[in-house]
């Protein structure tokens, strides 16, 4: 073992040294039990993150770091970590950073990660995409109940005010949707990966719609049909296994909601021709989604992006909100509203990882070691992510293009009405809740 050490220290003493001249770090490095066997790679005192190497063959994710590499790493137990969740991601970013810029101190610029992206695309179709989403998302109900609101959405939320529960920004979202697409009652409303099933119940019971929600993962399907089955909703709410590509008729309002992201860069033109296909001709669609931030479709910096490929989003890729728009006016949808919600998806992660971490003991027993430090690496890695511009959230309005402009409401203000529309001033009951550990494992 002291040869191990030795070894080591020969390899990162001079590393650490370079790496201090481009960064200053609250890292301490260590990789044996003598206090020799020590690097601190900043001045603060004390260091606010420690990473504990627990085998050599770590030591390439550190010579040449990248969020890749040093996730992949932390994932497969090489290294541990030690501190808060912010400085362990705030750290992390920073490392790579400095282990990707290039003599002159510059980080790969847009057409190198343009690049990236065109090595690392994707072949999508019915059978790759539906094992993609059975991979993320059948772990297990209670996995997704441990840290995400009681009603189990999982996706950005919306905040008024910045201070509001997840439940209620949640649900804040799911009215903020609905109310943009001017739902009435009766309307046929198709949501396009409807989760665990929380907005077309809300659509049917306060705003009286005839619902259609479509899922790839078995585990979201059966638990929404019971919930669906528990607030006698059967009647307003189909909950189907299907793919989008699979669906028939028409609707007169459609919601995709944090499901576009799994179509692919090459498939979004055909994606939007067949939301435009089932919009009926007066028709509202929302979408709902993340994005890029790099103007050509590029991966986010230093790695981060195959990390999450690899481990938690299999086939995963992110369009630029200009290509998202494009690719919808090619295929005969007219954007009405664009809103950016990138605050608000930096507010959601937090409180997801917050209530991960606070929860580690339970959600290790749950899906094991590996699995827990996957998801929470890409939890708080999605948090800075959105904090600091990597990548951002939109919601776009849109309606048939070709249409005269009368039909279109002269403000946004229908969006953010003070007062509950009619219909919503005396709701139907709420819906009943199934305890998640009825549903299936």
């Amino acid at each position: 073992m002291l040869g191990i050490d030795t070894a080591l220290n020969s390899a990162l003493t001079p590393w650490a040294e370079r790496l201090r001249t481009r960064a200053d770090l609250p890292l301490l490095l260590r990789w044996g039990d003598s206090p020799a066997a020590a690097i601190r790679l900043g001045k603060t005192e004390p260091p606010r993150v420690a990473i504990h190497i627990r085998h050599p063959s770590a030591l390439p994710a550190l010579l040449s770091p990248s969020l890749e590499t040093l996730g992949e790493a932390y994932v497969e137990g090489r290294i541990d970590l030690d501190g808060s969740a912010p400085d362990l991601i705030d750290v992390a970013w920073k490392l790579a950073a400095a282990g990707a810029s290039d003599a002159a101190g510059h980080p790969p610029g847009p057409l190198a990660r343009m690049m990236q992206r065109i090595a690392h695309a994707t072949q999508h179709s019915k059978d790759t995409d539906r094992d993609a989403i059975q991979y993320h998302y059948d772990l297990s109900n209670d996995f997704y109940a441990a840290w995400l609101d009681p009603d189990m959405v999982y996706s950005c939320a919306y905040f008024e005010n910045g201070d509001e529960s997840l439940a209620l920004a949640q649900r804040q979202k799911i009215d903020h949707i609905l109310t943009k697409l001017q739902l009435a009652p009766g309307q046929r409303l198709l949501d396009i990966g409807c989760g665990w099933g929380a907005l077309v119940m809300r659509a049917a019971s306060h705003f009286g719609a005839r619902c259609v929600g479509i899922t790839l993962s078995q585990n979201q399907c059966d638990l929404a049909r019971e919930r669906v089955r528990q607030a006698g909703l059967q009647d307003r709410v189909e909950i189907r296994l299907q793919d989008y590509r699979e669906v028939d008729g028409r609707f007169d309002r459609i919601a995709s909601v944090g499901m576009f992201e799994h179509v692919g860069l090459k498939h979004l033109a055909a994606y939007f021709r067949t939301l435009h296909g089932l919009l009926a001709d007066d028709g509202w669609v929302l979408n709902h989604g993340i994005t890029s931030t790099d103007a050509h479709d590029g991966e986010t910096h230093y790695g981060g992006g195959r990390f999450i490929d690899r481990y938690v989003f299999p086939q995963g890729e992110l369009a630029h909100i200009g290509t998202v728009l494009t690719r919808m006016q090619e295929s005969g949808l007219e954007a009405v509203d664009v809103e950016g919600l990138r605050r608000h998806y930096a507010r959601t992660t937090q409180l997801w990882s917050e209530a991960y971490e606070s929860r580690s003991d339970t959600l290790k027993a749950m899906v094991g070691e590996k699995r827990w430090r996957i998801w929470r690496l890409y939890l708080i890695g999605s948090q800075w992510a959105f904090e600091h511009d990597q990548i951002s959230l939109y919601q776009v309005l849109c309606r048939r293009s070709g249409g005269s402009a009368q039909g279109q409401p002269w403000s946004r203000r229908w969006m953010y009405a003070q007062e509950m529309p009619p219909r919503l001033q005396h709701p139907a009951p709420a819906p009943a809740v199934l305890p998640v550990s009825a549903g299936p494992q």
